[in-house]
């Protein structure tokens, strides 16, 4: 077993969309039931952030970042930027491009890498900073004979754009998760922690709780240690039982390998 990690554990809500849906405050309540230490949001249920800063102080949870859409970025940052300095979050993540805009290819990516610059330094005047996450459509292209994953963190100031790392995104787009994570150690404050089985007979990820699925968890971890990762956050992106039964099986897995007291 592997020493205690740490880093803080996380939930990314999208795993929980449906729950939180139909009863978001409730689902807060069964997170922080688990375990779980903070989260990272994908939406808000429309709860004011007043209540949504109560509401995690009652329970403990730590609202450390949330997912905002490229065009929530460009049209609604100042509203953004409030609601989470009033939550008390620092991460400001860029979660996800559509295929629509994937298919501007790399003039495309040259120019959202430019604007990646701006919103980190808009963010960082108000003491939030900014990151990516990743998929696998990073790995698949280069610009200036480097993986679009790489050339956004070359081309941008560290201070400005930070990793945070979807770790079987890494693996899955064939990869070495370990070389990645050292290779940005210390511009790493997010590891996503999302297992999968290689399926042959899909062309998607097929996600499954920690543990259940191919990726070297507790080297993973370990390497996050030794990377300065601040949040280990559990991700499932899709789950074949119910999921709020599968960030539970997740957390068992981390307290079960010493992750987690």
């Amino acid at each position: 077993m592997k020493g205690r990690s740490l880093v803080k554990i996380g939930l990314q809500l999208f795993t929980l969309r449906d729950d939180t849906a139909k009863d978001f405050r409730g689902t807060l309540r069964q997170v922080a039931a688990m375990g779980y230490e903070g989260v990272e949001f994908a939406g808000y249920g429309d709860i004011p952030a007043e209540e949504m800063r109560d509401l995690l102080q009652e329970l403990g949870l730590e609202a450390f970042g949330s997912h905002v859409g490229l065009q929530q970025l460009e049209e609604n940052m100042e509203e953004q930027i409030q609601y989470l300095k009033t939550v008390g979050a620092r991460y400001v993540i860029c979660p996800w491009l559509s295929p629509e805009q994937l298919a501007g290819g790399e003039a495309f990516w040259r120019e959202l890498i430019a604007k990646f610059a701006t919103f980190g330094a808009r963010l960082r005047e108000e003491g939030l900073q900014f990151c990516y996450h990743n998929h696998d459509f990073e790995f698949a292209a280069e610009i200036d004979g480097e993986y679009i994953f790489d050339a956004m963190y070359t081309k941008v100031d560290a201070d400005l754009l930070k990793v945070e790392m979807d770790i079987g995104w890494v693996q899955y787009s064939n990869q070495d998760p370990l070389a990645y994570i050292a290779k940005y150690a210390g511009r790493l404050p997010l590891l996503h922690l999302k297992d999968f089985r290689k399926e042959t007979s899909v062309n998607h990820i097929d996600t499954v709780e920690l543990g259940k699925g191919d990726l070297a968890l507790n080297d993973i971890i370990d390497a996050a240690n030794k990377a300065g990762v601040e949040w280990l956050v559990v991700e499932q992106d899709s789950c074949a039982n119910p999921p709020l039964e599968s960030v539970q099986t997740s957390m068992e897995w981390l307290k079960a390998n010493g992750h987690k007291a």
